[in-house]
């Protein structure tokens, strides 16, 4: 279910342009989509994830100049700049605190050594990385519809296919709480 309401503002906002052909109209649906993604969020757990939250100002801002510049560059770079953004944040944890970003999210459910936890990190920071590159890729060098599909379909496949690498990765390094 989460993953769904996480989707559901992109799922909207394709909609609306497959319907419409219109991706300055599909835009201006997205804002208030997402908008309401997270007031249903905030209502349901009166809590907002940081992730959710800068997605959401980044969705206001570039959405917002995308409207009223009648300019499809800005919602084409949104999520180049999110994943920017997120890998700073996931590089910037290797060298700040005790714990990287991958750490504080899934030590509560999983034992893992240090440098997995590190690695596990730095990949991350290298798909970020690669995803921004490969929506610019996608933006400058196919049509608009091209984009609009790898935006909804290729982002989300690739980012599937990488977080089962991950557990691949991980369930190799488990430790385990209970001595053999």
């Amino acid at each position: 279910m989460k993953l769904l309401l996480d989707f559901l503002p992109i799922i909207i906002f394709f909609a609306v342009y497959k319907t419409s052909g219109d991706i300055i109209l599909a835009t201006a649906v997205l804002i208030p989509a997402t908008m309401l993604q997270m007031l249903y969020t905030w209502i349901r757990t009166h809590r907002i994830e940081k992730m959710q939250l800068v997605t959401l100002v980044l969705v206001v801002l570039m959405g917002g100049a995308t409207v009223i510049f009648q300019d499809k560059t800005f919602i084409q770079w949104k999520p180049t700049v999110v994943n920017w953004l997120f890998g700073a944040v996931f590089l910037g944890s290797q060298f700040i605190g005790k714990k990287t970003v991958v750490q504080r999210l899934m030590d509560a459910n999983i034992a893992l050594p240090a440098q997995a936890w590190r690695n596990l990190n730095i990949a991350w920071v290298i798909f970020f990385i690669s995803m921004g590159i490969a929506n610019l890729a996608v933006a400058y060098s196919l049509s608009e519809e091209a984009w609009v599909n790898f935006k909804l379909f290729g982002m989300l496949g690739l980012t599937f296919v990488f977080i089962l690498a991950q557990g691949f990765y991980m369930s190799r390094h488990i430790q385990s709480d209970t001595p053999k």
